[in-house]
């Protein structure tokens, strides 16, 4: 029967994040490829998710989120960016920031409409498109420095077009869109009818005194928008698998007649765990600083090294071109990295539906002092 099953996905395999993983894991490097934490959480919120299953929370919460943390979430969300959401109407809980951007394109995308992506993207982006559909159309983000090009995207702007996704702070190169960056996203898409989906799910990891400027910032955008984020990555839990997005309405309704057949609800404990651990502190407030220690730590090491350092303006990742290194191909260094060196990064052209190769690399900094200590001293005797 395996011969009449017609893939929905045809051109895709396995993730680069698990193919590096499993080669780190078999030659024992250290992996700074897959984005995650290798230390602990903060043991309050273990705590409290402990304390919830305990006082009895393990059955099926609410469809679209535990009202304290769709509380806690509206109180964030204003007190960041000045905008009030309703957390009955116009937040949801989620398995993840993956499943939400799925559902939002679900929700949105009729076959053949167009979606534009900002090239290179996150790697779920473009399967959700096809799952729903929809026609691809690809902007590269400027080489190098991979600030927006407005023009590019100007000019990709059609009457098919249905949403647009934007990503920042951005994975895979650092780069933040600057307060100028969105009055010109949200001046170009006025005339239009196009939705945008903003993957902020790295809102609080950005460095040297930036901001981070959220579509909900914008009244122009925030109309528009479904917005992305992840307490897995806020309070270094990724394998917990729990975010939220917040939208208007009219959105919100369309996102759930999706959300409620794709998951139907999430982890019950953990979201209550996450309500009472976010009432007693504003613990993310802390982030930009945390992380700019181990940025700053990294970049210090990788300048000792033969690597060139591209920016790292937010997330949790630093690129370095790799040309004063190697010859080699993105994917075929990343290899050799893993098997002789001993250390784990990802190929930029991982993140490019082509493979561009530009001769980048990508590092995740989102490690115990002594993980980053124990790579650079192996990346410093290339």
């Amino acid at each position: 029967m395996s011969e009449l099953l017609k893939s929905r996905l045809p051109n895709v395999g396995t993730t680069i994040f698990t193919v590096m993983s499993a080669l780190a894991n078999e030659h024992q490097a250290v992996n700074l490829g897959q984005g995650f934490p290798d230390f602990p959480c903060d043991t309050a919120l273990l705590n409290a998710v402990s304390d919830a299953m305990h006082a009895g929370h393990n059955q099926y919460p609410p469809m679209g989120g535990v009202a304290a943390l769709r509380d806690a979430v509206a109180r964030k969300v204003q007190a960041l960016y000045g905008r009030r959401y309703d957390p009955v109407s116009e937040i949801t809980i989620t398995a993840g920031a993956t499943q939400a951007i799925l559902s939002a394109l679900l929700a949105l995308v009729h076959p053949g409409d167009e979606v534009i992506v900002l090239e290179p993207c996150y790697d779920s982006y473009v399967p959700g498109i096809e799952l729903a559909s929809g026609k691809v159309v690809r902007v590269p983000l400027t080489p190098g420095s991979f600030r927006p090009d407005f023009s590019r995207i100007a000019a990709a702007l059609s009457h098919r077009t249905r949403a647009l996704m934007i990503n920042s702070p951005h994975n895979p190169s650092g780069t933040v869109w600057s307060d100028a960056d969105m009055l010109a996203l949200q001046a170009l898409l006025a005339p239009t009818n196009v939705y945008l989906i903003s993957d902020e799910v790295y809102e609080h990891m950005v460095f040297d005194g930036h901001r981070h400027c959220s579509a909900a910032n914008y009244p122009g955008l925030a109309e528009r928008a479904f917005i992305v984020s992840s307490f897995g990555k806020t309070y270094h839990v990724t394998g917990w698998k729990v975010g939220y997005v917040v939208a208007p309405t009219a959105l919100t309704k369309e996102f759930r007649k999706v959300h409620q057949f794709n998951v139907f609800t999430v982890n019950t404990p953990m979201q209550y765990g996450l309500a009472a651990y976010m009432e007693h502190a504003d613990h993310y407030l802390g982030l930009p600083t945390f992380y700019q220690r181990k940025r700053d730590l990294f970049r210090a090491g990788l300048a000792q090294t033969k690597f060139t350092l591209l920016p790292s303006e937010g997330s949790f990742f630093q690129c370095v071109q790799i040309g004063n290194v190697s010859a080699l191909s993105e994917a075929d260094f990343c290899r050799w990295l893993t098997i002789e060196i001993g250390v784990t990064a990802i190929p930029l052209s991982a993140f490019y539906v082509d493979g561009f190769d530009q001769g980048i690399v990508r590092f995740c900094f989102a490690k115990e002092e002594g993980t980053l200590n124990r790579a650079l001293q192996r990346l410093q005797q290339i």
